[in-house]
């Protein structure tokens, strides 16, 4: 009798290139078949493929549209007549915040997008994406996110509200074997560290630092080895691919074998683009972000400082 081959869930994440939070919601909506062994969840080869296959029928569906039609009209489409409008960035409460507006505001549908800050401001500039989440720290005034929106989206109209603060700094290896406690000891000899992609947030986060701190990037052993999203980062110190990596502490409660360093405390902002279509929603929004509904789920899974949480912070 044949054995048939099964991924782990860290295996698909890697297969589709998403984050592995985002293979436990393709599980959970039923889209994903999964079984569990012991405490591992596993997936069929052929049921991975049957997604995949089902994901390109919709990839089809989407381009036998006309070529002069955008991304947002296909999507419109196929979303049964609901307006779509794209939310980007990869934390776990972006997810909830969809979750809620697709329960409570009619006439849209939230699709996801899993792209970093730099990438997503770029692509909302480009008219590509209707709320954006961003966490890019500016070195020099210490100012999160806002230096960076006005330089990007010049001459848009947008409004800015903080979703939520967390706590960002260093993975490192569990008992912390190289005394790893601040950014200036990334320049200490024998370091090998794993990056973000560029456009990320945590990528920005660390060459901001080695900026301050005077460490040249080409000083750091393993700067140009990526991963694309935080629990990637984690999961290549916990191996020992790398001594240390940046990213939130979320992703070291979910990854085995991995201390974290809290250094800063960022805030993690959404930009909402105020393009006519938009306008009957934004407010709707805003109001889920201040709900009790909204934060009291966001505080059941801890880790989260949500005293912004919902403040207007600027607007165009």
């Amino acid at each position: 009798m044949s054995n048939p081959i099964s991924y782990t869930t860290e295996e698909i994440a890697a297969l589709l290139k998403v984050s592995k939070l985002t293979v436990y919601d393709l599980i959970k909506k039923g889209e994903l078949p999964s079984y569990r062994v012991g405490k591992q969840m596993r997936v069929d080869a052929e049921d991975l493929e049957s997604y995949k296959q089902r994901a390109k029928g919709i990839a089809r569906a989407s381009q036998a549209i006309k070529p002069e039609k955008s991304l947002s009209a296909a999507s419109q489409v196929l979303t049964h007549g609901a307006r779509p409008i794209i939310i980007t960035g990869q934390d776990i409460s972006l997810d909830i915040l969809a979750r809620h507006i697709e329960q409570n505001v009619s006439g849209v549908r939230p699709l996801r997008s899993y792209s970093g800050s730099m990438d997503s401001l770029i692509a909302m500039y480009r008219g590509e994406s209707d709320i954006v989440s961003t966490h890019l720290l500016d070195g020099d005034s210490g100012e999160y996110n806002l230096p960076y929106i006005r330089r990007v989206l010049v001459s848009s109209s947008y409004v800015v509200v903080n979703l939520l603060s967390r706590s960002a700094g260093m993975f490192v290896q569990q008992g912390n074997p190289l005394h790893l406690n601040s950014w200036a000891d990334l320049n200490q000899t024998g370091v090998r560290i794993v990056n973000r992609e560029k456009g990320s947030g945590a990528r920005v986060l660390l060459d901001e630092q080695l900026r301050l701190h005077g460490i040249q990037a080409s000083q750091l052993t393993g700067y140009d080895t990526e991963a694309t999203n935080h629990i990637g980062v984690a999961s290549k110190v916990a191996s020992g691919e790398a001594n240390v990596g940046v990213g939130i502490e979320k992703a070291a409660s979910i990854v085995s074998h991995v201390d974290f360093i809290p250094l800063i405390q960022e805030r993690y902002d959404l930009v909402l683009m105020k393009k006519a279509e938009n306008l009957h929603w934004i407010e709707s929004v805003i109001a889920i972000l201040q709900s009790e509904t909204f934060q009291n789920e966001l505080r059941s899974i801890g880790g989260y400082d949500l005293s912004l949480t919902g403040q207007v912070l600027y607007e165009s």
